[in-house]
């Protein structure tokens, strides 16, 4: 895990779901091939790119050039960038372009974007025609370590982040590391978040390489297309195993029942992008651990440490406009957790840890023990 690396060869990650396993492919330039893989994939397919605003300025022709060398007839959707599109509104708009463009059953949606266009691409596949698949094309880090893979599609309510959607797997995803390289450096971080994550959740080594190696991440070097692929063959590993998130999978939602409910107390805005939210509901969820007895208070720190270093916010005070009404109350913010996917029979379920490398669901996790650790972090 220490050696140096070199930049190497595509790397291909699969996704083991029977007759429905994919390809996640990885490495710099890979975006040219988009219309060799999908012609061998669907001959004879017809396709339409969602994408965002942002997105289409840099990808979009190249997208399209190489679909249209393959002689794959395609047409573009364009919604505006950021959670909100990724609304009633925004389905209403991608669904009725899908249908407009004349996408049938055998024909492909390709989402080119982050997470918020995965999603909301792959959710309007999912319901367009009774279901027709997609291909995607993530453009952002966290999309290509995390939402891009596994088949989660939605969108948000105003109630809360990601309650709309259906489990609707792609069928190819296309991971070019050198789209990267024109996201905004608050936008990388907030990816790194989600990379972090698997080493926090699931392997110390992991980690521990990422604490040695994260600047070589962040500077394009080959410890970039490692640390992707690590972080995809541990989600699909997982996937694989619980596909539907009745039991495993949900350990991929450390840090997110915290996140969730500060990106909805901010109003799903750029006040706090959705790998902020994670890395602070991370910290959280490490330091509660800490609270319980379950981990050590230095194991804690270093959770905390390492995204700080990484230029991530770990404290609900590093939030712009923290004091505003309803995040720096842990009343409102326990209502928000109370609507989180992961609460059954009203109980809330918590995504905690034993150790760096060991994380566990924790089920009917006691309220008052959240409301008074929340107290005491809105408190500093």
């Amino acid at each position: 895990m220490t050696a140096p690396l070199k930049h190497s060869a595509d790397i291909t990650v699969d996704v083991a779901l029977g007759d429905r396993a994919y390809d996640i492919v990885i490495g710099r330039g890979v975006l040219q091939s988009l219309g060799q893989r999908v012609a061998a994939l669907r001959p004879g397919a017809r396709t339409a790119i969602v994408t965002d605003r942002t997105v289409a300025k840099h990808w979009l022709e190249p997208a399209e050039h190489s679909l249209g060398e393959a002689g794959i007839p395609t047409s573009r959707i364009i919604v505006e960038e950021g959670e909100i599109s990724k609304t009633y509104a925004g389905l209403e708009k991608v669904s009725e372009a899908l249908i407009a463009a004349k996408i049938e059953r055998n024909d492909l949606v390709i989402a080119l974007g982050g997470g918020v266009v995965g999603d909301l691409a792959g959710f309007a596949a999912a319901i367009l025609r009774r279901g027709v698949d997609f291909v995607q094309v993530p453009t952002s880090l966290l999309a290509q370590v995390d939402s891009s893979v596994g088949g989660k599609t939605g969108i948000n309510s105003p109630q809360g982040k990601n309650l709309l959607g259906a489990f609707h797997q792609p069928v190819l995803v296309i991971a070019d590391t050198s789209v990267l390289d024109t996201l905004s450096q608050r936008q990388f971080r907030a990816g790194y978040a989600e990379v972090a994550k698997y080493g926090v959740l699931g392997d110390e080594a992991f980690f521990t390489w990422l604490e040695a190696n994260h600047a070589d991440i962040f500077a394009g070097g080959a410890a970039r297309e490692h640390a992707i692929a690590t972080s995809c063959r541990a989600k699909a590993a997982i996937v694989s195993r619980d596909e539907r998130e009745n039991g495993e999978r949900a350990l991929l939602n450390l840090g997110h029942t915290f996140g969730h409910a500060l990106e909805a107390a901010t109003g799903f805005s750029d006040r706090l992008f959705h790998g902020e939210g994670v890395a602070i509901g991370m910290v959280l969820a490490a330091e509660f651990s800490a609270k319980l007895g379950m981990i050590s208070a230095d194991d804690a720190a270093r959770v905390e440490r390492h995204l700080a270093s990484a230029g991530l916010p770990t404290h609900l005070q590093d939030i712009a406009g923290f004091a505003q009404e309803g995040l720096a109350d842990a009343d409102a913010l326990m209502a928000l957790m109370a609507q989180d996917k992961k609460v059954k029979r009203g109980k809330l379920t918590f995504i905690l840890l034993q150790a760096i490398g060991r994380a566990v669901v924790a089920g009917d996790v006691e309220p008052s023990l959240v409301r008074d650790f929340l107290q005491q972090k809105l408190a500093g």
